[in-house]
Order: C-alpha cells, then structure tokens, then sequence
C-alpha cells in the first residue's frame, strides 16, 4: 500500500467560539471527553500513512497532545504564521507532498466511509446537500459533476450544494498559480476553478457531515458523533 498525506487546517482563532477557545484552541474542544481533532484523524482512510497538521493559535497544545505518532499514523506540524486563506495553508504542506494528497478542515466531521471513496479520485471536492446554503460556499457543477464554481457567502440561495472543505488534491493541482481572493487571501476551490477544464475536479455529494463553527454547532456535534465513527 503506498502511502498518502492528509493535510489537516487547524491554525485559526476559533473567535466564534468566544470564551471556549481563549485558552484552548478550537480542534482542542472536547467531544464526549476527547479532542474534536482526534476523531478527524481516526476516521481517516487506512491509506493514510501521514497527517501534516497545519498548526497557528496554541499550537503547543495540539504538538503535546498528538506528538510525533497517533493513531498508528506519523505526524508532521507547519505552522501557518501569515493567515491568507485555504490555498496559503496548504501550499505551506507542498515540501512534503510527491502524490496526490487529502485535504480536510480541522472544524468538521466527515464520515469515514465518504473519505475513502473520496480517494479514488485524482482530484475531487466534497459537497453537502442543504436547505441552508446561505451559511456556506455555494458549489456549482457541469453536466458530468465536475466543478465550475464556488460562490462564497454572502449570496442569496436557501438550497444547493455546498462546500465541505474536504479535497483530494491532484500533483497538478501544486503546480498551479494560487488565485487571489481578498487582498490578503488565496482560495484553494477557487485555484482548483482555475484549472477547469484541463484538470477536472470530480464534487462526490454526500449526506453526512457536520461544521463546527459555534458553541451550539458542537452541541450538535455531542449528540451526533457516533454517526461519523
């Protein structure tokens, strides 16, 4: 079996959060008395050998807990000083990476069943079906599920899918201009947009999964984990 990075983003401030993440940085949160980060890197596919961690606010925390080996996978930390979006934290991994590579939000729970049929793609993006689009990136497709779009809030749409944050990342894709978003920012959906049609990325839709952006959004998240382990 070769092995294959996964690339975790994990450097945010979590200020939703409020007084939660002052002194515990947000993957840090407890699920059921664990680490929300801990179950992202346990339902990760068997064919993942590596997890890179991009690591910013309280990095310490997440290095002392996860150390150099966890769940039978090596560990590997790089932390994002400058904050200029999706495309910058995962272009920090590129030194480390010689395939294609799985790319997920430290926030989110993905079901391990959707990840490994993820990886059968050169190059894809996860989407969720939802009647409240507004709170999220807006994806749009061609008539064979390719990406050609991804309007980022604020827009007007209730229904449609969205983006989940989760990717597989062709070789080509970290040869490729990142695309500037905001002055300060480089958005990785709208890079992979850019290399439409040439290299194709394949949306696989899905029914499960769960952003943990708020302190009710985790409340949520307690009740519901056992659906993603």
């Amino acid at each position: 079996m070769n092995s294959m990075h996964c690339v975790i983003l994990v450097a945010g401030f979590g200020t939703r959060m409020g007084e939660l993440t002052k002194d515990c940085p947000k993957p840090m949160l407890q699920i059921n008395e664990k680490p929300k980060l801990a179950y992202s890197i346990e339902i990760l596919p068997e064919e993942i050998t590596d997890v890179i961690l991009i690591v910013g606010y309280l990095k310490e925390q997440i290095i002392d807990f996860f150390g150099d080996k966890f769940d039978g996978r090596q560990m590997h930390y790089t932390e994002q000083i400058k904050f200029n979006g999706t495309a910058g934290a995962v272009a920090l991994a590129g030194d480390l990476i010689d395939d294609k590579i799985l790319v997920i939000m430290g926030d989110d729970l993905y079901s391990k069943e959707d990840l490994k049929k993820f990886l059968q793609y050169n190059q894809s993006l996860l989407a969720f079906e939802t009647h409240k689009a507004q709170q999220f990136g807006l994806v749009d497709i061609d008539f064979e599920n390719n990406l050609t779009s991804v309007v980022e809030r604020p827009h007007d749409k209730d229904d449609g899918l969205v983006n989940t944050g989760a990717y597989v990342l062709s070789k080509e894709y970290f040869n490729t201009s990142m695309v500037k978003i905001s002055e300060k920012e480089y958005g990785l959906p709208q890079t992979l947009m850019s290399m439409y049609p040439k290299y194709k990325t394949y949306v696989v839709t899905t029914n499960k999964w769960q952003s943990i952006g708020s302190p009710k959004d985790l409340d949520i998240a307690q009740k519901r984990i056992d659906e993603f382990i």
